[in-house]
């Protein structure tokens, strides 16, 4: 069956942000006394949702104050801290000159993820852009946002496949029972992406031209 839809995830796979999640943290690191982390560092937490970095990159902060203080300091970075990655810009419209539908599932606080579709101008592409928050705050691996995503498309699993960049996109995928592609170089999540034993691993963003064409 041919592949009409295509989910994907957002940190490390549409759009570099890795900047902005340092600034934002090492705020809330500062707050509690704790020093500066590279970006190096920041990526190895990056993931697995916001309470998730914060706890473990704040440990010594209540989780809850800690996301508040993120959320409150990161719309003053977002912009200027998130470019779209090598490939991204001219691949997106072109899927959506072939008709394929699109949308985002991402376990970035989803209010984040819309405001930056619409600063990096790709708002369009998307038939809908989801986050946790949709999803009764069930992060991926859990793959209640990538179900809820083919709802919203009204495709199945058999003709849509998502494209991230960690094995936490992996794992994800194959509890929603759809393949799942790979690009390689965003957040590092701790575990190898290409062990999780993705379908494909892309050589470029771009490459999505060829394969859904």
């Amino acid at each position: 069956m041919p592949i009409r839809a295509v989910l994907f995830d957002f940190d490390g796979t549409l759009a570099d942000s890795f900047a902005a999640i340092t600034a934002s943290t090492n705020h809330v690191r500062e707050k509690y006394g704790l020093p500066s982390v590279t970006e190096a560092v920041v990526r190895e937490s990056v993931g697995l949702g916001l309470p998730h970095l914060m706890e473990t990159m704040v440990p010594v902060a209540p989780t809850a104050e800690a996301v508040a203080a993120y959320r409150e300091h990161h719309p003053s970075v977002m912009p200027t801290g998130t470019r779209l990655l090598p490939g991204v810009a001219e691949t997106l419209p072109a899927l959506h000159r072939a008709g394929v539908r699109m949308a985002v599932c991402s376990n970035k606080a989803v209010a984040f993820t819309r405001s930056l579709v619409e600063t990096l101008g790709i708002a369009g592409y998307f038939a809908a852009v989801l986050g946790p928050d949709d999803v009764a705050g069930r992060p991926k691996p859990d793959p209640a946002m990538l179900l809820e995503g083919l709802t919203r498309l009204g495709v199945s699993k058999d003709e849509s496949v998502y494209v991230g960049d960690m094995w936490i996109d992996v794992d994800a995928a194959r509890a929603a029972g759809m393949p799942v592609w790979l690009v390689l170089g965003g957040a590092a999540g701790g575990k190898s992406a290409v062990d999780a034993g993705p379908d494909r691993v892309l050589t470029g963003f771009a490459e999505l031209c060829e394969l859904l064409r």
